[in-house]
């Protein structure tokens, strides 16, 4: 069965995504699901191609490269009532039939819609982008009458936005825009929009109203920095980078992404607890490798640190401190009173952020799992210059230039015009 934007003639020109799914009965277990299924999926795709990778979500399938195309062959349940779905995948098919259903005059709307959020930036479900779906799209053109529309309705949203078509929504969310799927109350179908991605598509509902542009549906391209220019950039700002480099771990992005971000964002807290001030972080992932990039204020800190022992007046545990510490070979200077309390200067056990990084501080943080295990086979730690790796070139080109959607788009105009 073909679904997704293809089988709804949905598809963006230049998308060349295609999702077959095959449909197995439901009183088939489990486990037999998976091995007949990957066993017919391997048996179609060696017949158009030598290119097939075998991928993992909630449970095995298959990606092909054919003729071109990205072609998922994904094994599911038969199941006659939405209520009746053994896994996420076999709700597919109903959003295909509520789609194709109601879509009638509104093809046109929708493929305007979806160029519009995939030249602004935001248009993609997938962890790396945290931004709306194609059938998320669709929806949304359904419930406001069209493209323009929806566009006016948006520009005025504000995070916490709630959309039931159905009215039939089962289960309380949080994230930042909620729209039921009309084929299951209790999924929320723009559950990967972030805060910053819905931002980003509100700016640029409103600066579309407020004067329309063909660069609104054709994104500006990304300038590539050379070697040099991002040289320039790191002496001008005057502020330190760093990054780690690491394998990729062997599983799909949507399980990757999350354990980069969550493995960013506890490096970033041990670089704080030293003291190293983070302007700036941000994590990419590529097939083979994968990048943690850290911009700091600075990346050697003074060989004194201050310590904060416990206030005067906790007589036991004042005098336990100043015990310690009295007659101490290694500090500099105290204990001493500093704002109620007795403190001590010592000297830093980690002057430079790379030694931080490098050393066996990491893993005692809380990295995500697959990410802790891809470090403890290797990871480099680039400083500088050396952060400009093969393959990162856009990321950290992006990252240096960073601007919003609706920036971009205005600059582009400027260029232009």
């Amino acid at each position: 069965m073909m679904v997704g934007s293809v089988a709804r003639k949905t598809c963006v020109h230049g998308d060349r995504d295609l999702d077959v799914f095959m449909l197995f009965d439901p009183a088939l277990p489990r486990e037999d699901l998976e091995r007949e299924g990957l066993a017919l999926a391997w048996s179609i795709a060696q017949q158009y191609t030598d290119i097939i990778r075998e991928k993992y979500a909630e449970h095995p399938y298959l990606n092909a490269t054919i003729d071109g195309f990205d072609v998922d062959l994904v094994p599911c349940y038969q199941v006659k009532e939405a209520t009746g779905i053994q896994s996420a995948v076999d709700r597919t098919p109903f959003h295909n039939r509520y789609i194709s259903s109601r879509i009638g005059d509104f093809t046109d709307d929708v493929l305007l819609l979806k160029q519009f959020v995939k030249a602004g930036g935001v248009y993609g479900s997938d962890q790396m982008t945290e931004g709306f779906a194609g059938y998320l799209c669709e929806l949304l053109v359904l419930h406001h009458g069209g493209f323009h529309n929806l566009l006016k309705a948006a520009a005025g949203w504000k995070p916490g936005m709630f959309i039931d078509i159905e009215q039939h929504a089962a289960k309380w969310f949080d994230e930042p825009l909620v729209v039921i799927d009309p084929v299951d109350p209790c999924r929320n179908v723009s559950a990967s929009v972030s805060d910053t991605k819905l931002l980003e598509f509100i700016e640029l509902c409103q600066g579309y109203l407020k004067s329309p542009s063909k660069w609104f549906f054709y994104r500006p391209p990304i300038c590539i920095l050379t070697e040099e220019e991002v040289s320039a950039l790191l002496k001008g700002r005057e502020s330190a980078f760093l990054a780690i480099t690491l394998k990729t771990p062997p599983y799909i992005e949507d399980i990757v992404v999350p354990q980069l971000r969550k493995s960013l964002h506890t490096l970033v807290d041990l670089l704080k607890r030293h003291e190293f001030v983070v302007i700036r972080a941000d994590t990419w992932m590529l097939e083979d490798r994968s990048m943690l990039l850290f911009e700091l204020l600075v990346d050697t800190l003074p060989a004194v640190r201050f310590h904060a022992g416990p206030p005067v007046t906790a007589h036991v545990n004042a005098a336990k401190f100043i015990d310690k510490y009295i007659h101490s070979d290694i500090i500099f200077a105290g204990p001493f009173i500093r704002d109620g309390r007795y403190g001590v200067e010592l000297p830093r056990r980690y002057r430079q952020a790379s030694d931080l990084l490098s050393s066996n501080e990491v893993f005692g943080t809380a990295l995500g799992k697959h990410v802790k295990h891809s470090m403890k086979d290797e990871f480099v730690v680039h400083s500088g210059l050396e952060c400009w790796q093969p393959g990162f070139e856009p990321f950290i080109s992006e990252f240096l230039q960073k601007s919003s959607p609706l920036v971009r788009i205005r600059r582009a105009e400027a260029r232009t015009s």
